[in-house]
């Protein structure tokens, strides 16, 4: 859980140099559940709805095409795997995992964060078509952890290049996704090394989200 940015002030321990690019921050006890809340239809989602018309057992429309926009976003947890890929589950899963009550509270508070964000975004005229939360438990109180809302774990698309029926161009790591799925590598470590164009194309991006996200 972030904490806190530091400021100039001294922190006993830690050098001036540590504090300007550093982070405070308090150490939770993980709820081993990825919160993924969809308000499009891309990625492993748009994979998943062309077998059966469903995404982590949520029944969808029919005649949804790739990066279709859902008529309300939904919560499609999954797996927090320590080695190998994380793995969509349904909402029952979940329950039957974490517990029922636990999971409400982590699906509505997953939404709501979306919806937020969401909003936000399009001030900026920026889509997030779907995100990732993680929370944990400090002093027992549900607390969300690790990064949100960031180019790793969100998918970020222009509002004015949106064109439902294909792939978006993102402001996140597809770049590297597209690469990757380009080579022979077999999914198990170790990976492949990153071409330096690969990397500078990532940068571009990510800085480009987060300049037209805060300015």
């Amino acid at each position: 859980h972030f904490a806190n940015i530091p400021t100039n002030n001294d922190i006993k321990g830690i050098s001036k140099d540590e504090l300007s690019r550093g982070i405070i921050v308090n150490k939770a006890n993980r709820i081993d559940i990825e919160c993924v809340v969809r308000g499009y239809l891309a990625g492993s989602g748009w994979k998943e709805y062309q077998t059966d018309q469903m995404v982590c057992g949520i029944k969808l429309p029919s005649d949804l095409v790739e990066s279709s926009k859902l008529d309300e976003p939904i919560f499609t947890p999954s797996t927090k795997e320590e080695n190998g890929h994380d793995e969509n589950i349904t909402f029952k899963q979940m329950c039957d995992f974490v517990g029922t009550d636990l999971s409400e509270k982590l699906k509505e508070i997953s939404l709501n964060l979306y919806n937020m964000a969401s909003d936000y975004a399009l001030t900026k005229n920026i889509i997030i078509a779907d995100t990732k939360f993680e929370f944990g438990f400090i002093n027992n109180e549900i607390t969300l952890i690790d990064e949100a809302l960031t180019p790793d774990s969100s998918r970020f698309w222009d509002v004015d290049n949106y064109t439902p029926g294909k792939s978006q161009d993102s402001y996140d790591k597809q770049i590297v996704r597209d690469w990757l799925e380009s080579t022979d590598w077999n999914k198990e470590p170790p990976s492949p090394n990153l071409p330096k164009e690969i990397i500078d194309k990532t940068y571009i991006r990510y800085k480009e989200a987060l300049e037209t996200l805060t300015n």
